[in-house]
């Protein structure tokens, strides 16, 4: 019985057999072209074909390879040519780099064909550049006007000003296409970063990982001849940043700025040149700050960065009014900062319940023990309602008090030294005063740092002192 059964099916589906048979010998028939074609290429001398190689890589991709130490065939996972260890310019002799790997995936019929040879994408594997901040923008514009396929990885991009190194950007990846297009991840300073670029370059999203920074930049316009323009917001844990911007090839200038967190809020405008030298010019006005973070304020620390401070020009004002209902010993304060090349120029006006402090002088932040020359004028229109900010009692009401005072302070070993001091014109202190004053001071206001001096408790211990 089964062996009828067998018959049938077999007499009636024999020619489906058979073509299944036939097929079985094609697929192993294709699979060996395959392999062959895919395989032979192994053996062939591809060196052979450098020139061709690099005429592609120059019209394609704007790379001219200088030199390099071999080329390898790899048939899998697709078939492609390993560069090794190449010298490569990018854009017409402007910029250099060295690269590991650079991988080029050819056409499939191009393994064998070299004469139109084609790519279906190339990348280029742990690289090194090292820019001037001047050639920055060449590199940038060579990457956005690339339209071929390509992807950096690993890449170590280190800029430098002035042969100065300037920031060192590690284990860059980005690409062009794919799931990846437009997204740039590498190390800043040790940590980890993400850049998300829309498909129009119109916005660029940056992201710190793990340390809560974030920071959105929406352009205006793609590119213009004088520059680009847009807004710039960032947020750091509880800090918001924002501000509108122009840039171009010499400055950047920033405006409708807004800083705030829990500590301070502040509204500035800045204009930052940066060729042929680096300066800056900057307006600040706070609206609230707490005067506690003075004391995060390390100034050993700071002045010890002498190699930083003499490249920093910087011609700054600060303004701050206290709102009516704040408790603020600060009514208005009015500084302006000029520093160049580590000498720091100040003149500084302090409002406190209608009387004044007028204070100017300079200091120079290269020397090793920075000593700060000082002039000041304190005009008190009601001595009464002055003392009442220290919580000082004071009988005589509307009683006025004029005092200048010439002198300098070492800000590093906590000495000051009185020069002269005159009270309403009539009283000029003498040596042994000036001494009195100096040791006061000292004891009082200066017995832990500079930045000590100014607080409130302190001050008032001084005036009883004195008084």
């Amino acid at each position: 019985m089964i062996n009828k059964i067998y018959k049938r099916i077999h007499n009636k589906y024999s020619t489906l057999f058979k073509f299944l048979f036939f097929l079985r010998h094609l697929f192993v028939i294709f699979f060996i072209s395959v392999v062959l074609f895919l395989s032979i290429p192994h053996f062939l001398d591809i060196q052979k074909n450098d020139i061709q190689i690099n005429d592609y890589l120059l019209k394609n991709y704007g790379l001219t390879i200088n030199k390099y130490e071999n080329i390898k065939y790899n048939s899998l996972p697709k078939p492609n040519l390993v560069i090794q260890n190449v010298d490569i310019t990018i854009e017409a002799n402007s910029l250099r780099m060295n690269t590991d790997s650079l991988i080029i995936y050819p056409k499939l019929f191009n393994i064998y064909n070299y004469k139109n040879f084609k790519a279906n994408k190339i990348i280029i594997n742990k690289s090194k550049i090292s820019l001037l901040d001047s050639n920055l923008k060449i590199f940038i514009d060579y990457i956005y006007n690339l339209k071929n396929k390509f992807t950096f990885k690993n890449l170590n991009l280190k800029i430098s000003k002035e042969e100065t190194p300037f920031i060192n950007i590690k284990k860059l990846n980005f690409s062009n296409y794919g799931y990846d297009k437009n997204i740039v991840r590498g190390e800043l300073f040790d940590k980890k970063f993400k850049i998300k670029i829309s498909e129009e370059y119109d916005e660029i999203n940056f992201k710190i990982l793990k340390t809560g920074f974030d920071a959105q930049i929406s352009f205006n316009e793609k590119k213009t001849e004088s520059g680009i323009s847009g807004i710039f917001k960032s947020k750091l844990l509880k800090s918001k940043f924002k501000f509108n911007f122009n840039l171009d090839e010499k400055k950047l200038r920033m405006f409708n700025s807004y800083f705030r967190n829990s500590n301070i809020s502040f509204k500035s405008e800045s204009i930052i040149t940066y060729r042929p030298f680096f300066s800056s010019q900057s307006f600040f006005e706070i609206e609230d700050v707490n005067t506690k973070l003075l004391k995060y304020i390390n100034l050993k620390k700071i002045l010890g960065s002498k190699h930083l401070i003499k490249k920093i020009n910087i011609q700054d004002e600060i303004n701050f009014k206290s709102k009516n209902f704040d408790r603020n010993l600060i009514n208005d304060l009015n500084l302006n900062i000029n520093l160049r090349y580590g000498k720091l120029i100040y003149t500084k006006k302090i409002s406190i319940s209608d009387n004044i402090i007028i204070c100017n002088g300079d200091i120079n932040l290269l020397d090793e023990y920075p000593i700060l020359y000082f002039e000041c004028l304190i005009k008190i229109n009601d001595k009464k309602k002055f003392l009442k900010k220290f919580s000082i009692k004071y009988k005589n009401k509307n009683e006025t008090l004029k005092v200048t005072a010439k002198g300098n302070i070492n800000i590093l070993n906590n000495k000051i030294n009185f020069k002269n001091i005159l009270i309403n014109q009539d009283y000029k202190a003498q040596k042994e005063d000036l001494n009195y004053f100096k040791q006061s001071f000292e004891k009082i206001l200066f017995d832990k740092d500079f930045v000590n001096i100014f607080n409130i408790k302190k001050i008032k211990d001084f005036i009883l002192e004195i008084s």
